[in-house]
């Protein structure tokens, strides 16, 4: 971590309070040799390295998510679960659909997922026992979505740096949104991805309508833009940002963000932080691991702590994100139109 002053860091100083350290225990569960039970969950092949560059095994990630269950469960209660799975020799996949195996006791939800236009059951992350199934079939990313019982909760938008940019272009961008939140009258708390970049989330009121938040979303991300656009971007096409911090703010309505404290499927498993506006500038990503986190949190959940109250969107916001195209949509037809252009050259 950077050096920085001892009061600057103790906002997002943290401990774990309980470290998880189990002794092998081997049996049999269901016809299954395990190498030991929690919470009636039958634990397996913990020795296996996690994967390729992880520098863990299979057990650390199952310690890491039991000692930090109780601020990983908040995020993730609720909210329909997308999860990056990594089996031995494979690549790492994303799964929504709950498979047939799982066990009955989790619970589920129902869904139509527009990108692969069909209904999905997604499962529901409430419990310890749960998030201990999902770490023993090798689930290193958590990705649930933006609402919970059908209800948005979250604003979201997602920096992500140019290709070999640092950790501080990101940082001064997010400080662009945040700069636009205080103009709107809205605030926000962010967090590292656990990647090359940063997420705001911005708490919003009950009963906000999902086109509303998504216009909302692209309004902020436009009026970042618009306070330093030689920094920021919007584009949607990435040939089209040129070296500029990318503006996401496309994660509205069905769309997941990986939650706070997950593990990434990265080098040395960095793994997503909060951090206080104030600390942003004295961290980087790889501050934050599996190794790493637990030592630097206590018997808080500082993202629980670092998000303000939920405000309700303003009407101008509201309007001017709704006079702006969604950026997928023009993307998918400027990206014909210029095939369409190199076809006729």
């Amino acid at each position: 971590m950077r050096t920085g002053s001892r009061k600057a860091w103790r906002s997002v100083r943290i401990v774990i309070g309980r470290c998880v350290k189990r002794r092998p225990v081997r049996g049999i569960v269901d016809g299954v040799t395990t190498d030991e039970t929690r919470d009636g969950v039958a634990l397996t092949n913990l020795g296996q390295p996690l994967f390729d560059g992880a520098g863990a095994t299979k057990r650390d990630l199952v310690d890491y998510l039991d000692a930090v269950r109780d601020r990983i469960l908040p995020a993730l209660r609720g909210r329909p679960l997308s999860v990056v799975r990594v089996r031995p020799g494979q690549e790492p996949f994303m799964q929504k659909n709950l498979p047939s195996y799982a066990p009955s006791w989790i619970r589920r939800v129902g869904m139509w997922a527009e990108a692969s236009r069909r209904q999905v059951s997604y499962a529901l992350c409430d419990d310890r026992r749960t998030l201990l199934w999902f770490a023993n079939q090798r689930a290193v990313e958590y990705h649930p979505g933006l609402v919970r019982g059908g209800e948005p909760t979250h604003l979201v938008l997602d920096l992500d740096p140019p290709e070999g940019a640092g950790f501080d272009l990101v940082v001064r961008a997010a400080h662009l949104v945040r700069q636009a939140l205080d103009d709107a009258g809205l605030a926000g708390a962010v967090k590292t991805s656990g990647a090359k970049g940063v997420h705001v989330f911005v708490p919003v009121t009950p009963g906000t309508a999902m086109d509303d938040l998504a216009a909302a979303t692209r309004a902020l991300g436009a009026r970042a833009e618009r306070l330093d656009p030689a920094l920021a971007t919007t584009a949607f096409i990435r040939e089209d940002r040129r070296g500029k911090v990318f503006v996401d703010s496309t994660r509205a309505g069905g769309a997941t963000v990986v939650a706070a404290y997950s593990p990434r499927v990265r080098p040395g498993v960095p793994v997503s932080f909060p951090v206080a506006w104030e600390d942003l500038d004295r961290v980087v990503p790889a501050d934050f691991t599996l190794r790493t986190a637990p030592g630097l949190l206590a018997e808080r959940d500082p993202w629980a702590e670092l998000m303000p109250e939920p405000r309700r969107l303003p009407p101008d916001l509201v309007e001017e994100g709704h006079a702006i195209p969604v950026a997928r949509v023009q993307a998918m037809h400027e990206g014909k139109r210029r095939a369409r252009a190199r076809r006729a050259e």
